[in-house]
This record gives C-alpha cells, sequence and structure tokens, in this order.
C-alpha cells in the first residue's frame, strides 16, 4: 500500500495522530457522523451487558493459515490486559482508524482479489474483503497503544444473512464493533448482526458466540438463528463441518 496509510505500515500510529484524524472529520463530508458517534459515546457512559461466551470454537480456515504466515499476528499475552478503558481519548482513536481504514480500503472478494475463496490477510496493496479491512484496523490499533487481546477478530451473520468478519474491541463499557460495511462504531447489541465466534483472549482458541442475536435484529428472518445454530458446532470435534460450511460463504 502507498501513500499515507503505506508510511503508517512502518511506524506506529500515535495516539494523538488517531485522536487529530477524528477531529479533522469535523471539517469533512463526514462530520455529521462524527458528532453522530460523539452521541453513541456518551450512551456508553453506563456499562453495557456483555455479549455471553459459550465455549470454545473452530478458527476458520482463513485465520488458521493467517496464522501460519504471521504468528506473531496471532499470539495472546495474557500479561496485557483484556478490556480497554472507554476514555474520550480512545473511542476517538477507535472511531478515525475505522472510518479512515473505511475510506481508504476498497472492499474486494477473495475471489476476485485473491484468486481463492477465503484468505486473511493484509490489503497492503489498498484491496481487501472483510477480514482484511478488520485486520488492517486491527493492526493499526495495535500500534497506537492499544492491547491486542483486547481486539478480537470475529464471525457473524450480517443483516442479510451472509458471513461477515468484523473487529471487536472489548472495553470496560462493553463489546464495541468496528465494520467496513458502517462507519458508525457501535456496542454490539446494535448492530443487527448473529454473532457466531471470535478471537479468545486467553490463547490461540476462539469462543463461540454461537446465536447471540442483536436484540435490535427482531425483523430478520427467523430461521438465522437456526442457522447459526446448525452451522456453527461449539466443539473442535464438529469443526470439520463448520469449516466446510464457510469455505465457500459470501464475505463482504
Amino acid at each position: 500500500m502507498t501513500g499515507f496509510w503505506g508510511r503508517l505500515g512502518r511506524r506506529p500510529l500515535r495516539l494523538a495522530l488517531a485522536i487529530a484524524l477524528a477531529a479533522s472529520a469535523l471539517d469533512s463530508p463526514a462530520g455529521l457522523a462524527t458528532v453522530a458517534q460523539t452521541a453513541v459515546f456518551a450512551s456508553l457512559q453506563a456499562p453495557r451487558q456483555p455479549i455471553w461466551v459459550g465455549g470454545g470454537a473452530m478458527p476458520t480456515r482463513g485465520w488458521i493459515e493467517f496464522c501460519s504466515r504471521l504468528p506473531e499476528e496471532c499470539r495472546v499475552d495474557t500479561r496485557e490486559p483484556s478490556s480497554v478503558t472507554l476514555t474520550y481519548e480512545a473511542w476517538n482513536a477507535i472511531v478515525a482508524v475505522n472510518q479512515r481504514v473505511n475510506a481508504t480500503v476498497k472492499a474486494v472478494p477473495d475471489r476476485e482479489h485473491w484468486g481463492v475463496s477465503d484468505r486473511w490477510d493484509y490489503p497492503d496493496d489498498g484491496s481487501g474483503d472483510c477480514e482484511d479491512i478488520q485486520l488492517l484496523k486491527r493492526r493499526l490499533l495495535v500500534e497506537a497503544g492499544f492491547p491486542r487481546r483486547a481486539l478480537r477478530m470475529t464471525v457473524v451473520f450480517d443483516d442479510e444473512g451472509e458471513g461477515h468478519a468484523v473487529l471487536m474491541v472489548l472495553t470496560d463499557r462493553g463489546e464495541i464493533i468496528l465494520d467496513n460495511k458502517r462507519n458508525a462504531v457501535l456496542p454490539w447489541n446494535e448492530t443487527r448482526y448473529t454473532y457466531i465466534k471470535r478471537e479468545g483472549s486467553d490463547g490461540l482458541g476462539w469462543e463461540s458466540l454461537v446465536g447471540r442475536l442483536s436484540p435490535v435484529a427482531g425483523n430478520i428472518s427467523a430461521d438465522l438463528k437456526d442457522k447459526a445454530l446448525s452451522s456453527a458446532p461449539a466443539t473442535s470435534s464438529s469443526g470439520d463441518a463448520w469449516e466446510t460450511g464457510w469455505a465457500d460463504s459470501p464475505w463482504h
């Protein structure tokens, strides 16, 4: 990747820079969205109910392959805090990274981009699909000083019932979601998504979130939750079926 984000890939993104990006958005067409995000932050002053975690889950095949290529990106340091203290400065940094990456990286399906059905990698050429875009946000937030242990890649069904990946940030006010489908950073329970599984916080294994439906998703067809429950077993013994079912899923 060239230009501004390419240079960031070679040196740490400072928290002050991320905050400055958020502030500068007020002078751009995204300014109203930034004001709206301030309102979201205000709504998070009271801690939210954390998402339910239901045991272990198999990582996606794309994640396993990503970790085999870049093992340092997947190690979990249990000495790090497992959540972020959500100050206004930290919130601004999260919002800025989400908006800037969304504006900079072109969303392209894996088949078109990599020539394979599913590959997790950094969008260093300026293109990538949902998981590639979230991986870049994760890397930039780590470089800004956020603990990687609190930044969890997460698999969901979106509001159209399609497979999707988001970045979940664990905070002292509940989990919040960075997404390439919207510039707004939202609490997990306001996204209209059904949560399947996420990276674990204490090791390389993933955690099951099977069938945890965002409460505002009530108008999604009733079989979506059944689809999640039948497609995403939490145990490794049925992991092959899970991987086979997701290998050809559309990612956005």
